[in-house]
């Protein structure tokens, strides 16, 4: 087999990996990635180089539509919609393979254009898909993602390696970034939690955008402090960081599922620095952004309703981490869909056997 994985944004490597390695390990076939030029292409040089990936580099996807005609694979992986799929179908079938299972509404429309199969997380949401759009081909296979936690192929991040101190608990602040809490954070909040490792894990576009430069200044600030350890572009995967982490704290992500499905406690911050736009009378721009079932994904967290409450909840479920177990196991089914390690395998299996 002759795949290729579309590389828009260098969040989408920790899906895309799994899927990767499993391919080489089964002996299954070759696989080329495809980078975009941007901000941090000396950064994503040395992932590469680290992760040996045959890979090209484009300026945009109109160029690597190009590429893709011209290459004829079996398979072209994308994370999103992709606006150039008809020339694409005509020498390739397309994968879309999301990058993340969190409560937003775009997880569902992201399918508006029909790739060939969207590998899901899930039978819940492979049966809501596949009404929303009866034509379209959705196979569950689970969430590939935690793929390398459940078998143990982590041994490159730990505690020490990071300059934390492996006696103290550690938490994991993994916000998003837009609705974000990161503003509503005090300045010297890892002074406040002193007793705790934190490692904090932003999304790439905080570390990348323009626009959310005043999101960094905080981030430098706090990660001053000795009890902190600040993942930069290079750390592009949470995944490392959840395998060792105690309890995560975070926002509107799909980090709190993932993190929940490995049945470990979680924090959602209900406080979060919304734009004018999505304020007062505007607020329905915010609920249309969200999913209709994230009420009941609510559940899966205890929730800081604002900073000053969240030390209770971390200390509360530091001692009680069974606190939410039922709920949190209950909604990892119906979020990832069966995780045991073998999600990358079906997807394989599945490649190989409707090229």
């Amino acid at each position: 087999m002759k795949i290729i994985f579309d590389v828009l944004h260098l969040y989408y490597l920790p899906q895309y990996l799994p899927v990767y390695r499993q391919l080489i390990l089964a002996n299954a076939g070759e696989a080329t990635f495809v980078f975009y030029h941007g901000i941090h292409d000396d950064i994503i040089e040395t992932i590469i180089a680290k992760e040996q990936l045959n890979h090209i580099w484009v300026d945009n996807n109109a160029e690597a539509c190009n590429f893709y005609c011209k290459e004829q694979a079996d398979w072209v992986f994308f994370a999103n919609a992709f606006p150039h799929l008809e020339k694409v179908h005509q020498v390739s079938k397309s994968v879309q393979l999301g990058h993340g299972i969190g409560p937003k509404a775009s997880y569902y429309t992201k399918s508006d254009t029909p790739t060939s199969v969207r590998f899901v997380e899930g039978n819940y949401r492979t049966q809501r898909l596949t009404a929303m759009y009866p034509n379209d081909c959705f196979v569950d296979v689970g969430f590939c993602k935690l793929d390398p936690i459940i078998n143990h192929e982590l041994q490159d991040t730990s505690l020490t390696s990071l300059g934390l101190d492996p006696k103290k608990k550690t938490l994991l602040y993994a916000p998003t970034f837009y609705p974000s809490s990161i503003e509503c954070f005090a300045d010297n909040w890892p002074q406040l939690y002193h007793q705790y490792n934190i490692i904090i894990k932003p999304h790439y576009f905080s570390l990348a955008k323009d626009s959310y430069k005043n999101q960094r200044k905080l981030l430098e600030k706090w990660s001053k402090f000795d009890n902190v350890y600040l993942a930069n572009v290079e750390d592009y995967s949470l995944v490392p960081f959840m395998a060792i982490a105690d309890v995560l704290i975070s926002d509107a992500s799909s980090a709190l599922f993932e993190f929940a499905a490995l049945n470990k406690p979680v924090i959602w911050c209900d406080f979060l620095k919304l734009r004018w736009s999505y304020r007062g009378l505007l607020s329905y721009r915010f609920k249309k952004r969200m999913d209709q079932d994230y009420g009941e994904y609510a559940e899966v967290a205890v929730h800081a309703k604002s900073f000053k409450n969240l030390q209770q909840h971390v200390e509360q479920q530091l001692a009680n981490p069974k606190d939410l177990e039922a709920i949190r196991l209950a909604l990892a089914e119906k979020l990832c869909g069966k995780i045991d390690g073998k999600a990358s395998a079906r997807i394989i299996s599945y490649l190989h056997e409707n090229i």
